[in-house]
């Protein structure tokens, strides 16, 4: 680990990897629209801006590691600023989520003579919340549960079994998106069955998706903590991770009591 900074920030080198993925959004933007009106090679623009910001994901986040691992660049400063950053963007996502949940507490709560003035809506048959939500509910919590075994085990330096730990929270959280894709496809309303059915799959899915990025975290964090990337004073990488994960989970119990349980009462 290099010694040789006077301070103890990190004054980043410079980098082609943010103006790469600008450019590689502004060509996915430009190339979605021209799909979908269609104009031709709207899909090839679309898919190469695609790749760009892949491929810029790819080289950006591998660059992190080596600055934190091998330069020494990341000290107790730095990974303090770094908890701060991490810390709002998780209240970001707390008011994201908050506008879902308002947009839905709006029906059940005065229910309009277009929806049949009850709730649920007039025609709408809603799931029953003790089938595949409780057990999914079940299941993340489990998945928080593991990767909180991870932190355990990397503090006391216990290096494989916190990558056991890691490979049973992605199992799990797999096993939640599969029930979770299988809950929808059986589904008896569908996103545009007025407004319930458009909260519902929109708080859903968005959290389904931020179970999706909260799956690739621990994936990343196994390989590095494999390779010998943490210690128990160094992997503030882990932490981010577990602490998305955690922000995953609590915020699952929002739809569950309030869209399965109380939204179908």
């Amino acid at each position: 680990m290099s010694v040789s900074q006077k301070h103890p920030y990190h004054l980043v080198d410079p980098s082609p990897w943010p103006l790469l993925g600008s450019l590689g959004a502004l060509a996915s933007t430009i190339g979605g629209v021209m799909y979908m009106h269609p104009f031709a090679g709207g899909a090839t623009l679309l898919s190469s801006g695609s790749g760009l910001i892949l491929y810029t994901m790819f080289v950006w986040w591998r660059d992190v590691p080596r600055e934190s691992t091998y330069e020494g660049h990341h000290t107790k400063v730095v990974q303090l600023g770094l908890r701060y950053g991490f810390t709002l963007f998780i209240v970001s996502e707390v008011m994201f989520f908050s506008a879902f949940f308002r947009a839905f507490f709006h029906s059940p709560l005065a229910p309009t003579v277009e929806i049949g003035a009850i709730r649920p809506p007039e025609g709408i048959e809603v799931l029953d919340p003790w089938g595949i939500p409780f057990l999914n509910t079940l299941i993340l919590l489990s998945s928080g549960a593991a990767v909180t075994w991870a932190h355990h085990a990397i503090l006391t330096g216990l290096e494989q079994q916190a990558v056991y730990a890691l490979v049973a929270t992605v199992w799990l959280a797999l096993v939640f998106t599969g029930f979770q894709g299988m809950e929808y496809v059986e589904a008896p309303f569908t996103i545009s069955d007025g407004i319930y059915g458009s909260t519902f799959f929109l708080a859903t899915g968005f959290h389904g998706f931020h179970v999706i990025i909260g799956t690739l975290f621990p994936i990343i964090c196994g390989i590095r903590q494999y390779l010998g990337n943490f210690s128990p004073s160094h992997h503030s990488g882990f932490e981010a991770a577990a602490w998305y994960r955690h922000f995953v989970d609590v915020v699952w119990l929002f739809p569950f009591v309030s869209i399965y349980w109380w939204g179908g009462l």
